[in-house]
């Protein structure tokens, strides 16, 4: 099955229904989306044959005309960072064979120097800005000549999407997918939160990130539910949408729930058709599931994935998140996943040397949706996939009835005293703290103990040093070698740097503190 065929299957049944409410207001039709994705499809097919298109744009219902396109033709639509840098956005393309760029208004500058740094064959702009470049053409006027019908020859190839890593250490790498690996994410999202066309699922997540493409925007396609898309975070227009169109869905990194807790707390708006919210990507805690269980909802599904795994690798039910604070449940169900005895980067680590119930090892994990490899680096893809296997890098702890829990990245780990440290550990006891916003875990060189662990804190009240460890000391889950000795505690007017994903930008704080 492809997710190709499995959208053609939701026209027939739900053609005149909504598929997509813009910020704006605007609604879509499935009858739209269809004949829009067909007519970009064969205008790409016409200008470009079996290149990549790279779409630039905030959320709108043309880049979801754009990712169906990409189906339909059998060529891949490249997902771009609209926050990127134009030199950067450039090389990524070049390494996905991009050929055209479609971009919008609040895209402009970046897309016209892209133009002049790279080289396109086509580029459409969807909005009214006025644009320099020659090349340029609008959307509506690219699109008005081709038939409504797809072409006969299409689709082309298999390949439909190309998504980007997040590549907060390096240049983000291109990991190709086809619309057959992209079904199964659409499937398996639908079965999880039991989603079907009576759904109104609200997401204020960028667009080109996996989680909201293949584990949002599929799988509300493929249910015939409608997908009600902010063109950017905000978290009381946010819920504002929720009250106003009866929203029973949520998308939302941890940072973006709380955010919008703060506003509810006040505010008070009407989110009890809300029965499903989705987050994941950085730490889940448990007094966020506690305070967003009472402030919007009950039915928070923590889950786990990884750009290069397409389908998300596992979720924890709304149930599992109140008997196990913290875990990321088991694995999804096109997914295996099994954690291993950690292996240095140049080897691979044996599939079959499992770790025992209350030890730590590296998450696995091999199943028909995860990605083949990357476009653009040879030497990345051998040390992250082998034989059926997908190297995750996280580091997880598995409890005697088999729930995982995300303890860090294998990266991340450094040693005081002989003893491995993963920062996120604890980092997540430090945010239980009633006065601590966000933390940040490093180790800092010592000569006695190789490394002291030390802690970045945001506070939003006055706690001192002393509080704080004393509260490490009375964390019965918390080693007392892993408790932070230095700490830098800062007020809630600054912040972590964080991906739009949620994850901390380590390397960059790194840096500052050795500046």
């Amino acid at each position: 099955m492809e997710f190709r065929d499995a959208f053609e299957r939701t026209v027939r049944c739900y053609k005149s229904e909504t598929a997509i409410i813009a910020s704006e207001g605007e609604r879509v039709s499935y009858g739209e989306i269809d004949r829009g994705s067909n007519e970009l499809a064969n205008t790409l097919y016409e200008r470009l044959g079996n290149a990549a298109c790279a779409v630039l744009s905030r959320n709108r219902p043309e880049v979801i005309e754009a990712m169906i396109a990409g189906h339909k033709r059998g060529a891949a639509t490249a997902q771009l960072p609209f926050r990127g840098e134009a030199s950067e956005l450039v090389r990524m393309c070049e390494a996905a064979n991009v050929g055209g760029l479609i971009f919008d208004d609040d895209t402009v500058e970046t897309a016209q120097r892209m133009l002049e740094l790279g080289e396109f064959e086509v580029a459409f702009h969807i909005g009214d800005s006025k644009v320099a470049a020659s090349i340029v053409e609008p959307y509506e006027e690219a699109l008005e000549e081709p038939s409504s019908d797809l072409d006969s020859s299409l689709p082309v190839g298999s390949q439909c999407s190309v998504f980007y890593t997040s590549g907060t250490t390096s240049l983000p790498k291109a990991v190709p997918f086809n619309s057959e690996q992209l079904w199964y994410g659409a499937i398996q999202g639908t079965m999880e939160h039991g989603v079907d066309k009576t759904d109104i699922g609200v997401m204020a997540t960028p667009w080109y990130h996996m989680v909201s493409s293949d584990a949002w925007i599929y799988p509300h396609l493929l249910a015939g539910a409608t997908i009600l898309l902010r063109s950017e975070f905000d978290p009381r227009a946010t819920l504002e949408s929720i009250a106003e169109n009866d929203a029973t869905g949520l998308l939302a990194v941890p940072t973006q729930l709380a955010a919008m807790n703060e506003v509810q707390e006040n505010a008070e708006y009407d989110t009890d058709s809300l029965s499903y919210i989705r987050t994941g990507g950085s730490v889940v805690s448990e007094s966020l599931v506690e305070r967003t269980s009472a402030l919007l909802s009950e039915g928070i599904y923590n889950t786990y994935g990884m750009t290069e795994a397409g389908p998300n690798l596992g979720f924890a039910h709304p149930s599992e998140q109140l008997e196990r604070p913290g875990t990321i449940g088991k694995e999804s169900y096109t997914y295996e996943l099994r954690v291993v005895e950690p292996a240095p980067v140049r080897e691979n680590p044996d599939p079959e040397a499992t770790v025992d119930a209350g030890e730590r090892g590296e998450v696995i994990a091999r199943g028909p949706g995860k990605a083949k490899g990357y476009i653009d680096n040879p030497k990345a893809e051998k040390r992250s996939f082998f034989d059926d296997w997908l190297r995750t890098r996280d580091v997880a702890r598995v409890d005697e009835d088999g729930y995982l829990f995300i303890v860090d990245r294998v990266d991340n780990m450094f040693q005081s005293g002989g003893e491995n440290i993963y920062p996120v550990e604890v980092e997540h006891t430090l945010v239980e703290h009633d006065a601590v916003v966000e933390a940040f875990v490093y180790g800092t060189d010592d000569e006695h103990w190789g490394n002291v662990v030390s802690a970045v804190v945001i506070t939003d009240g006055d706690v001192s040093r002393e509080e704080l460890d004393e509260f490490c000391r009375s964390n019965t889950g918390l080693a007392d070698y892993k408790r932070p000795r230095e700490y830098d505690i800062r007020p809630n007017t600054e912040s972590i740097p964080r991906t739009n994903t949620g994850k901390i930008k380590r390397d960059e704080i790194l840096s500052r503190e050795e500046e």
